[in-house]
């Protein structure tokens, strides 16, 4: 009788390229952060300065109330400061997270189905696993492996990023 197939998964620790990979990722990343959230700021001074002179051009008596600037400041500031920590959480926090522990997770998935893609000279399999639907295999993999076979499929830890199969 034949044993029901039980997902497998192992930690391992990452190779001196795969540590490299995240540390170029997680610094160009940073850098994103660190340029977003300067503009944010920028506009969460100058947005409430531009609608000033747009409240004097109508007319309206108090335009340049200071209250309402660092009222307006004030809410953008903080819609800045939450998305960006929120979107650093969700997002970098996790690939800093790889660079310390420094451990990639190997997972043994089922073949469900291939695919070729003519148009793109590319052999895709796609498999059981929760990280990845598809993943791209060279043409002798793809010939070699069918529906039913077993694939490992290498991404680090804490942000899941692929690194690779075999």
């Amino acid at each position: 009788m034949a044993m029901p197939f039980a997902l497998q998964r192992h930690t391992e620790p990452l190779s001196e390229n795969e540590l490299h990979f995240l540390f170029v990722k997680e610094r160009r990343e940073r850098k994103q952060y660190y340029r977003v959230f300067r503009l944010l700021m920028i506009v969460s001074f100058v947005m409430p300065f531009i609608t000033a002179w747009y409240r004097a051009a109508e007319g309206a008596p108090n335009a340049f109330s200071k209250m309402k600037f660092f009222v307006t400041a004030t809410v953008l500031l903080f819609i800045s400061v939450s998305s960006t920590y929120i979107t650093y959480r969700v997002n970098l926090r996790k690939v800093q997270l790889d660079l310390k522990y420094r451990t990639k997770t190997i997972d043994i998935n089922r073949i469900t189905k291939k695919l070729y893609i003519a148009t793109k000279n590319a052999c895709y399999l796609y498999i059981d696993s929760g990280i990845k639907l598809s993943i791209e295999v060279s043409v002798a993999d793809f010939e070699r492996l069918n529906e039913g076979d077993e694939v490992s499929i290498e991404y680090t830890t804490h942000s899941r990023q692929y690194l690779g199969y075999f």
